[in-house]
This record gives structure tokens, sequence and C-alpha cells, in this order.
């Protein structure tokens, strides 16, 4: 019995290691898809704690593409637009969000998400239809396109100061809000002006 049991101990052994030998060099990339298998999924888990729920995700990205909105329409504004108001007021788009950007870069790489880095379709259109104005025509669609965006922005915020999951995004979020209320208003004024 015992002879069986080594005979049949030694055969299973010599036929592993056949079948381990006979294919090097399919084993040689098995085994590096194995272990980036095998490191994906540590990551994946890992991951998985760490994942902030899909809504701060939507949340951060929203607020990523707004935020570079305002920076790039107020240095276009900067260079295009005719009233003092409306230069001063894109100054302010390009310093304030800029710094809100900033900050929500440097929560989002804590947090792992990852923020667009360029503008949505959305915004895109809206720069190239500005880009083809001047003068008071500019300044005229200018303004009433950060009215509509800082009304969007206001909502967005004040949604996240309530309804992130995360503590950092809520913050930055019950933060950002007022700060974006009193733009709000600003804008308002210059376009009650402009008329």
């Amino acid at each position: 019995m015992k002879k069986l049991f080594y005979v049949l101990a030694i055969s299973g052994s010599a036929l592993m290691l056949q079948s381990c030998g006979g294919n090097s060099s399919k084993e040689a990339t098995d085994g590096s898809d194995t272990t980036m298998i095998a490191n994906d999924s540590t990551f994946s888990a890992g991951d998985a704690v760490a994942r902030p729920a899909d809504s701060d995700t939507t949340f951060a990205s929203k607020a990523a593409v707004g935020g570079m909105a305002e920076v790039e329409l107020g240095q276009l504004a900067l260079q295009k637009g005719s009233s003092a108001a409306v230069k001063d007021f894109a100054a302010m788009m390009v310093k304030d969000h800029g710094a809100a950007n900033t900050e929500l870069k440097g929560i989002a790489t804590t947090k792992n998400i990852a923020l667009p880095a360029m503008l949505d379709a959305e915004h895109a259109s809206k720069k190239k239809e500005l880009e083809s104005k001047s003068g008071a025509e500019f300044d005229k669609a200018y303004v009433m396109t950060m009215v509509d965006g800082h009304e969007k922005t206001l909502s967005l915020m004040e949604d996240g100061s309530q309804n992130c999951k995360d503590a950092d995004l809520k913050a930055f979020a019950a933060k950002t809000a007022p700060v974006v209320k009193h733009h709000l208003e600003m804008i308002k004024k210059i376009q009650a002006d402009l008329k």
C-alpha cells in the first residue's frame, strides 16, 4: 500500500513538472498575466474600500468642469470684453474659480477621483460661440452665460453641501456655495446695467 502511494505521488509530481516545463514560454506570459490580475484584484479590493460614492464622483466632475469653464471664459472675457464691469467680473472668475479648482483637485487626488482635464461638449460649445463675438455683443452673451452657469453651479453646490457622502467634498460645496451666490448676484446686477 505504501509503495502504491509513493508511485502515485511520484507520477503525479512528474506529470506536474512535465506540464509546467513543456510550456515555458506560455507560462511566462500566463505568469505575468496572473501577476497583473492579482495586482489588479488587490488594487480593486483596496480601491473598493476607498472608492467614493458615485454621486460624489459625479459632483466632483461637474464642479471641475464648471470651474474650468468659469476660468477659461473669464480669460476670454479679459481679452474680448468691452465693459469695465465685465472685465472686472472676468478677473474675479479667473481668481476665485482658479482657487476653487486647485482646492477641488487636491481633494480629488486624496479620494482617488479622476477629474476631467478639459471642458465638456456643452461648455466647449459656449466658449466657441463666445469666441465669435466681440464688443457689446460679447459682453451681453458672456453675462448671459455667466448668469446661467452660476445658477447651475449654485444649485450643484447647495445640493453637494447637503448630499455629498464624503466629508471633504461636502465641506468644499458648503464653502463654495456662498461665493457662487455672491458671483450670481454680481453678474445679475451687471446684466441689469447692460440693458
